[in-house]
């Protein structure tokens, strides 16, 4: 038995871009193109009564943005399922759109196989997200580098965290315990503190604070 197409809305405020959406959707009949809009007002005014299944939206709309739109969508008696489409990859940006109800988020330009792989993986996972976004939201939770230290102290800090001792710091880093002291005395000055304890205490309230800025 076939099943019905999935109805797909389009909010993109570069009408260029309008026809190969169009174009796009010519052949496929797993999803249904039931409009495409401009911004976020266009989209609420135009599809008052269609139940709309997923919502890719770019992220930089005139007027209200993307993510910013977000709570619109779900106002919907029928919850879309969104998808965020951004020229940039930036972490900030997709942060903020998962935390406002993003299910996926996709980096221009799309091709015609990597935007219906992210409807497929929609439908199919409840989640769209390629390579260079899972790959930035990772590298954003492992990274601690700081920028008031030097690299080298970064490098000390990273394995300070971990457990490492001054011994096994200089062995990994093959500097001398000398060459580690004066560095941590650095770092000490740095945070303002005397004791190990103290600097691991403080760079934990730094990292929070890096993490809840990010």
């Amino acid at each position: 038995m076939k099943t019905s197409p999935l109805k797909i809305a389009i909010v993109d405020h570069d009408e260029k871009l309008h026809p190969l959406y169009r174009f796009y959707f010519s052949d496929h009949d797993e999803y249904e193109l039931v409009g495409i809009h401009t911004s976020i007002n266009r989209y609420m005014c135009h599809t008052s009564g269609n139940a709309i299944d997923i919502v890719v939206c770019e992220v930089q709309l005139t007027g209200l943005s993307g993510i910013d739109g977000i709570p619109y969508f779900h106002k919907k008696s029928n919850v879309p399922q969104i998808l965020m489409t951004s020229q940039k990859c930036d972490f900030k940006i997709i942060k903020e759109a998962f935390k406002k109800g993003a299910s996926g988020f996709l980096t221009k330009p799309l091709t015609k196989s990597r935007f219906f792989n992210a409807l497929d993986e929609l439908n199919e996972h409840g989640i769209a997200l390629e390579h260079d976004v899972a790959k930035k939201i990772i590298h954003s939770f492992q990274s601690k580098s700081y920028e008031r230290f030097s690299k080298k102290e970064n490098q000390i800090i990273e394995l300070l965290t971990q457990g490492y001792t001054y011994k096994m710091i200089a062995d990994r880093l093959c500097v001398t315990p000398s060459a580690v002291n004066f560095h941590i005395q650095n770092i000490y000055v740095k945070l303002n503190v005397n004791s190990k304890a103290e600097a691991l205490k403080k760079l934990q309230e730094l990292e929070v604070r890096q993490l809840n800025a990010a």
